[in-house]
């Protein structure tokens, strides 16, 4: 019932966009080229389709990302979870990290255009910034927060390091780890977008660039739609894993 009535809210809420989007049309006075209506966009949409050149973005930006945000993931919490296992190196490391975390990754894309060129990496290299630094922080707070019963359990059991790290701390502080990593999500499908647009010459960002460059509205608003409803897909396919795995560790019922 409940997936169902999921399912309900979120048509609900597309058909609301699509007609408000329908009225702003009406009574614009822009021209079709410039804000073109929703049947507009789903003729492009098709066209797009039909030609295959839709589905060669969408695989192309997903290789991206999969791989930018995989790397990240990883890499984050297995650096968050040794920094927070080592408060005193987590405080010498910790303003470097504050200082850089700010930063849009968007700002270190000239530099990661110099360095890597126009093709697939700096795409990947904006993604892996945009979800690094949430899901690090996030894993050593949420490390430090663990109770202390945890430990002495398990030194009356005699689990010591490595086995105390995946079967105990990982466990304990994963509800944290696994929200940042939500959240990273969200951060990092945007910074693909804003990524391709710069430094690359194929995926969804930079159909975008070419639809503007040869003024083509209907297919620009077509791709922002795809793009929006991918995001919302992965959303739900994370918040499905994150789920499973916090029944898998008793997490939740």
């Amino acid at each position: 019932m409940k997936k169902i009535l999921s399912v309900r809210y979120v048509i609900v809420s597309i058909l609301i966009l699509i007609g408000i989007w329908q009225v702003l049309f009406l009574v614009s006075d822009y021209s079709d080229a410039l804000f073109p209506s929703p049947l507009m966009a789903f003729s492009a949409l098709i066209e797009l389709i039909t030609s295959g050149q839709l589905f060669e973005s969408i695989l192309t930006s997903m290789g991206r990302f999969i791989i930018g945000y995989g790397l990240s993931v990883i890499i984050a919490v297995v650096l968050g979870l040794i920094l927070g296992s080592l408060p005193k190196v987590f405080n010498y490391v910790n303003p470097t990290l504050q200082l850089l975390r700010p930063i849009s990754p968007t700002a270190w894309m000239p530099f990661v255009v110099l360095l890597f060129g126009i093709g697939d990496l700096p795409a990947i290299v904006i993604i892996f910034i945009a979800a690094f630094f949430p899901v690090l922080l996030s894993t050593v707070s949420a490390v430090m927060k663990i109770d202390d019963i945890y430990f002495r359990v398990s030194e009356n059991f005699g689990i010591k390091q490595p086995k105390l790290m995946w079967k105990v701390i990982l466990p304990a502080a994963f509800p944290q780890i696994a929200n940042s990593i939500h959240l990273a999500l969200g951060s990092a499908w945007i910074f693909l977008v804003a990524g391709e647009m710069v430094g690359a010459q194929s995926g969804l960002g930079y159909q975008i660039i070419d639809a503007r460059n040869n003024v083509r509205a209907d297919i620009l608003l077509a791709t922002i739609l795809v793009i929006g409803l991918i995001g919302l897909l992965l959303d739900f396919l994370i918040g499905l894993l994150e789920k499973r795995i916090l029944r898998a560790w008793g997490g939740e019922n």
